[in-house]
């Protein structure tokens, strides 16, 4: 189904241009569709994918990405081009049916996380105008908080999707790296640079990420984590650093809320990461930021417009050595090892997104000191290759320099080990929604992503591993995500085992002609390691085989092998173990199962 109706589109592309006329934000684009031809195209995307999953939906796109129809600028006018096709992720986004409507202002060459480097003009908070946006994805960030757009494409390198998110009060997502594509993206430092979605809230967040994920190009592990453990539990940091007081008491609500949900809380010195981070700038590793666009930045001319913090920065990277580069990559190395080794037993682990909100003019008078300590939780997230969610955690009031009455927007952020992304989002889940959630939690993104290409399993379940049955956190604990119910083909047929206490046993499908029927039961995704490790603890006489289910497909599920029937009774009148066990403690002859 499409995002929403032609109707709705055309109004809320209206909406669009009436708004962003009146905002007086000039800075928030660089360069926009005209109203014609966004509706023309708007048309076409419904003519093209009229059940496409992001069809009528409006996406604006930071302008270091390649958008065909659009120049890429970079934030740097001497530096722009015009590109002959679309970066992957565009092109994966247009393929459902987005509308691309403009290309978002940013730090330039995604150097910085103030969201003020930039000819083109600083974008400004969506609530207090004297203070930064966050950047580099700034423009981005503000399109949505405004909710001027649906959803928007950053980068992140340092935190540059994170930081704006967490300042402008939305949604974050920055994946392992490699799971999304940046070919057709003009790097910053290639090694670590990510394409990151923005978002009002998580289910379109994760929504666009699955979408842009599938042009990916790292592989998936076997022991893919999809889902939290039962009892999640959450790193939390001994030490704030650079954060004010007002700021510290909404982290430690924060972390009452993760409580009240049912986390356990670990706190951990995070002190080994926050070194490392420093590694980013302050180390021959800042030479990829030479490498990438080095050339250009050192012949630019007074007239190209090349931001003196941004030059700094980049002409600087260029005295480093590769030899330099190597012993960094070691060093580096080294102190991951070492840091990741203080999270080992935790699930997860939550940061404040960003430590304080700056106004542009502090940020003016110490470019480099403020731009380093919004960085503070934010840097050493990609050298470690951990993926992370930002999420909004409340509103302060902390205008700092300006004034202790003005609100400000507080997010946290999740993060975790790489090709974890599920977990992150899960728990971010859990922490923005419900005190007590009603429903079980859906696949992640990289979980239905990793459907498509085989790298888990589906298994079907038809007795105590059911859902509120005794088995059932076996496979809790694997990781595994419940896809909803299921019915086998009409020739099975379920016997309740004579053991003590009873199991049931499914056997199927039967030689033609013979009295058989369907059988309800739960589908359930796992890892093939996970699946592994569920056939060896396996007991006799149950097994793992193929079981066809009455939507035509066939997948992986417990059976039981019909030579040990013995004096089993045949309950498949019941049609299936759940409705057979209600009857039976109704007429108290049997004890709950065991398997």
């Amino acid at each position: 189904m499409p995002f929403r109706t032609h109707t709705d589109a055309l109004q809320k592309l209206e909406r669009f241009f009436h708004s962003l006329r009146h905002s007086g934000r000039d800075e928030i684009f660089i360069s926009l569709l005209d109203k014609k031809s966004a509706a023309e195209q708007l048309a076409e995307q419904y003519e093209r994918h009229p059940r496409g999953r992001l069809t009528g939906m409006l996406i604006a796109v930071k302008d270091n990405i390649d958008v065909v129809g659009f120049d890429t600028t970079a934030a740097a006018p001497g530096f722009a081009y015009t590109p002959d096709r679309d970066s992957a992720v565009v092109a994966q986004l247009r393929s459902e049916g987005a509308l691309v409507v403009g290309k978002t202002n940013l730090d330039q060459f995604a150097t910085g996380l103030v969201g003020t480097r930039s000819p083109y003009g600083a974008v400004r908070d969506a609530i207090v105008p004297e203070r930064i946006s966050g950047g580099s994805s700034s423009g981005s960030a503000v399109a949505v908080s405004l909710g001027l757009v649906d959803a928007a494409l950053g980068t992140d390198t340092a935190g540059s999707g994170r930081i704006p998110a967490g300042l402008q009060g939305i949604v974050g997502i920055k994946p392992t790296i490699g799971l999304v594509s940046n070919d057709g993206v003009v790097p910053a430092c290639a090694s670590y640079d990510c394409v990151t979605v923005l978002a009002p809230d998580l289910p379109i967040a994760e929504l666009v990420m699955q979408i842009m994920a599938q042009s990916g190009h790292r592989e998936l592990p076997h022991d893919l984590a999809m889902k939290p453990p039962v009892s999640p539990v959450v790193g939390i940091p001994t030490t704030l650093p650079s954060m004010s007081e007002t700021w510290v008491r909404a982290f430690h609500a924060a972390v009452m809320r993760l409580e009240e949900r049912g986390f356990l809380i670990r706190e951990i010195n995070l002190d080994p990461s926050l070194e490392a981070a420093k590694m980013l700038y302050d180390s021959p590793l800042v030479a990829e930021r030479a490498e990438a666009v080095g050339e250009f930045v050192t012949a630019a001319g007074d007239d190209d417009n090349i931001d003196p913090t941004v030059r700094g920065i980049i002409t600087g990277a260029t005295r480093f050595s590769a030899p330099e580069v190597l012993e960094a990559q070691r060093d580096l190395a080294t102190r991951r090892e070492a840091a990741l080794r203080e999270w080992s037993a935790c699930d997860v682990i939550m940061v404040p997104t960003a430590p304080f909100h700056p106004d542009i003019e502090t940020v003016q008078h110490d470019p480099i000191g403020v731009n380093a300590a919004m960085g503070t939780f934010t840097n050493f997230c990609n050298l470690f290759d951990l993926c992370a969610v930002a999420v909004p955690a409340g509103i302060v009031s902390d205008g700092g320099s300006l004034g202790s009455h003005l609100p400000a927007s507080f997010g946290v952020t999740f993060l975790s080990t790489a090709f974890r992304d599920d977990i992150v989002g899960a728990v971010a889940r859990t922490f923005t929604g419900p005190p007590t959630p009603t429903n079980d939690p859906a696949p992640g993104w990289l979980a239905e992503n990793a459907r498509e290409g085989d790298r888990v399993v589906s298994l079907a379940v038809f007795g105590a591993h059911l859902r509120g049955q005794p088995l059932n956190r076996e496979l809790l604990n694997l990781g595994a995500v419940y896809l909803g119910n299921i019915t086998t083909t009409s020739d099975y047929r379920l016997f309740a085992l004579d053991t003590t206490p009873p199991k049931p046993g499914l056997t199927g499908p039967l030689p033609s002609g013979a009295d058989g029927q369907s059988v309800d039961g739960e589908e359930w995704l796992l890892s093939h390691d996970s699946l592994a490790r569920l056939l060896t603890a396996l007991p006799e006489p149950m097994t793992l085989g193929s079981v066809s289910l009455s939507d035509g497909r066939s997948i992986t599920g417990f059976s039981f092998q019909p030579a040990c029937l013995g004096s089993a009774r045949d309950i498949t009148e019941w049609g299936g173990w759940r409705s057979y066990l209600e009857h039976s403690l109704q007429q108290d002859d049997i004890h709950a199962p065991s398997r």
